[in-house]
């Protein structure tokens, strides 16, 4: 009867994390591909840019505290009773993606557009945004998909096995940087075809955390794998990649 009850938790804690996983990509992709011109905010003038501001703001802060001890411990109370601590890596990546859809969708667009692409030029920038995309996608392969994803903790769970967060990553494109992940996510803002006033504020606001963000994801790693952690760091740059062995 337990099992059937963890079994039954898992299913429906998997299909939340993955339906609101898949939608936050894909929101985010098409928002930025017209401009963040189709959120359904309807804010304007100033009380727009000051709520975009806003949605700009949350994601980095909250992502970033859900990852601190306080952040950890709510990620658990937040889980299925009784699994908080198998499933918080779950849970993580559920409050992500809402972060994500509630900035796409509930934002107030400002209607100042500077450039749509078309031509070869156009062509060119499609190109970019898509390679963006491929290389972002690498990158959380590399890192381990089941955890980025969140499908590590309701998989373990359904198991009745404990969560297999995978090794320190080092290969592919670990190789050549340290956060490949937030490079490939500033790369997918900056090479975006359309190019408008909230384009912009996302893209400079979301782009200072990808610089920012992993030296509080670094500090974890140094406590996590020590000596193995200071070595890599010391022989692969932090953001840039390095293509020359």
């Amino acid at each position: 009867m337990q099992r059937g009850r963890e079994v039954l938790a898992a299913v429906v804690i998997a299909l939340c994390c993955h339906a609101a996983f898949v939608g936050a990509v894909g929101s985010m992709a098409y928002c930025l591909a017209v401009g963040l011109q189709a959120g359904y905010g309807t804010l304007a003038g100033a009380a727009a840019m000051w709520c975009d501001l806003l949605l700009v703001l949350q994601f980095p802060l909250l992502h970033s505290w859900l990852l601190s001890r306080r952040g950890r411990a709510a990620v658990r109370r937040l889980s299925p009773v009784g699994h908080g601590g198998t499933l918080a890596v779950t849970t993580y990546a559920l409050l992500a993606s809402l972060q994500l859809l509630l900035t796409f969708w509930a934002w107030s667009p400002s209607h100042v557009v500077w450039h749509t692409p078309s031509g070869l030029v156009g062509i060119a920038q499609w190109s970019a945004f898509v390679a963006a995309w491929l290389f972002l996608q690498k990158a959380l392969w590399d890192a381990g998909l089941a955890v980025q994803s969140g499908a590590a903790g309701w998989w373990a769970l359904a198991r009745g096995r404990a969560v297999d967060y995978g090794r320190m990553p080092t290969q592919g494109l670990f190789a050549r940087c340290r956060q490949p992940i937030y490079l490939g996510f500033a790369m997918v803002l900056w090479f975006a075809p359309v190019w408008s006033l909230d384009w912009l504020l996302l893209a400079v606001g979301w782009s200072a955390y990808c610089v920012v963000g992993p030296l509080w994801k670094e500090a974890r790693w140094a406590r996590l794998f020590g000596d193995r952690f200071t070595s890599y760091r010391a022989t692969v740059p932090y953001l840039l990649p390095r293509f020359r062995r």
